[in-house]
């Protein structure tokens, strides 16, 4: 599970939240995981979706809304 990936505001919109989750995804693959799954922001969920993850779920923390989205790392066609 990934816990949390975050980019400077000042830098985001450069590749380097998608170039640290290819990391992280090559890292797990290599470690035998199956599927990844990261806990995400309502505001993240565009950024993880574009990466292949898909919400599976809700989970709630007080008010505050996450959305656990998950991506198969033994589906070629979702490998980067």
């Amino acid at each position: 599970m990934v816990r949390s990936v975050f980019v400077d505001p000042e830098l985001q919109g450069r590749g380097i939240g998608k170039r640290l989750m290819a990391e992280v995804e090559e890292a797990a693959h290599a470690g035998g995981v199956r599927v990844l799954t990261v806990p995400s922001s309502v505001t993240a969920e565009p950024f993880y979706a574009g990466l292949g993850f898909k919400a599976a779920r809700d989970s709630y923390y007080g008010n505050e809304r996450t959305i656990i989205m998950e991506r198969s790392l033994n589906d070629p066609r979702q490998r980067r």
